[in-house]
């Protein structure tokens, strides 16, 4: 048995049989936690309000009383929502997790499959890891791996229950949930990386750039085309010296020296790291592009679809942006 002794400031003391304690840093209240993470995930008292099956008026009153409790703000309201704290980001990550588990373990048990489907680099490294402990409460789980589009298709055709998609699906009958956002960035080895001219760069990147052999996703270029249309206003007019359907092994390709690429910044970030790549190009704006969770309408219903949709939303909220 677990026992609590209650002293100032923002630790508390557990004591177990031995009477031996222990300090962490914890803030008192559960279910005001659980509805501060509500808000700090999606911005809004309303859709908070929405998701804890509270009126909004009492989500207002249970973030009141935490803040009185902790002894500061928040949040700041905005026009569009609230605006969280530093302070509230730090708590905010330090909780979200633990709440997080803790609401899979006190889960009922599932016996139901969930066919996820997904692109397989996300998947790997942010999805499976996710939903994985899923399982230990009974539920099974069939994921399919491919293109935004396949993906979207199957899910329409009832061969798929949730799609964690690239692109917002333009298929009526389907609802999608604004996700994660990816932060796109243009990289090369370091070799290739000498050959750009700084000063043509910033005044003519597009032919500053011309002569980089690309290493591509698709045939028809989609993140590296989006990428030059919103950094230098036009398509790329670069030779292309390797197509292959793996961002991780575009990133391969490009360590080996193939050519240039734009990637998200979590597939690069490694090879950032150890100097493998290099970033070719400093947008004043960093490009991003929004994942969304995709269902058919009433798809949430079934509560193993639901489990595995929350779980995917609440852990996106502690992963900032990809």
């Amino acid at each position: 048995m677990i026992t609590t002794t209650t002293i100032p400031s923002e630790f508390i003391r557990y004591a177990d049989h031995s009477h031996n304690y222990s300090y962490g840093w914890i803030v008192p209240n559960l279910d005001l936690l659980v509805t501060f993470l509500e808000i700090h995930r999606s911005g809004s008292l309303t859709a908070a309000a929405a998701r804890r099956g509270l009126t909004q008026p009492a989500v207002s009153g249970q973030l009141a009383k935490l803040e009185q409790e902790l002894g500061t703000s928040l949040f700041v309201r905005s026009g569009r929502g609230v605006v969280p704290t530093a302070y509230a980001d730090d708590l905010a990550a330090r909780v979200g997790p633990h709440l997080d588990q803790l609401a899979v373990e006190l889960s009922p048990g599932y016996s139901g499959t969930v066919r996820l489907g997904g692109p397989a680099e996300l998947m790997s490294a942010r999805i499976m890891p996710t939903v994985a402990p899923l399982t230990a409460r009974g539920l099974r789980l069939n994921v399919t791996l491919g293109l935004a589009e396949d993906l979207l298709a199957a899910l329409h055709d009832d061969q798929l229950d949730i799609v964690v998609s690239a692109v917002r699906p333009k298929r009526k009958g389907l609802v999608a949930t604004t996700f994660v956002d990816e932060e796109f960035i243009l990289v090369g080895p370091p070799p290739l990386a000498r050959t750009v001219n700084v000063d043509r760069l910033a005044d003519d990147p597009v032919k500053a750039l011309a002569h980089l052999p690309l290493v591509a996703y698709d045939e028809n270029l989609p993140i590296i085309r989006r990428y030059w249309r919103s950094e230098f206003g036009r398509r790329p007019p670069n030779a292309t010296s390797i197509t292959v359907p793996d961002l991780r092994s575009v990133l391969a390709a490009v360590i080996a020296g193939a050519g240039v690429s734009v990637l998200p910044r979590y597939i690069a970030e490694p090879a950032l790291t150890a100097g493998s790549v290099e970033i070719l190009h400093q947008a004043q704006v960093q490009p991003l592009n929004t994942a969304f969770l995709v269902t058919r309408p009433g798809g949430l219903a079934d509560p193993s679809v639901a489990l595995v949709h929350d779980q995917l939303k609440r852990r996106a909220g502690t992963w900032g942006t990809l």
